[in-house]
């Protein structure tokens, strides 16, 4: 014979919702520091090094997003 077995937590609390939303802060932050020290390592290259990389400057800031975010555009 075959139990099934839901167990519903409670509404979250306040407490819940801060703690939530200070860790999404915390990811957040980390994703714009990982977005600006790739943005400015690669604009500190010159023109030969991106070209070895086969990166143009215009790419700059649409690799910097991919890299932090994980999305293009």
């Amino acid at each position: 014979m075959a139990y099934a077995t839901d167990i519903r937590t409670a509404d979250h609390g306040l407490t819940d919702r801060v703690s939530a939303f200070f860790k999404a802060f915390g990811e957040a932050r980390a994703k714009r520091k990982a977005y600006r020290t790739t943005l400015n390592e690669l604009r500190a290259l010159d023109g030969r090094d991106l070209a070895d990389l086969g990166i143009s400057r215009a790419e700059i800031p649409f690799l910097a997003r991919e890299a932090a975010y994980g999305t293009k555009g």
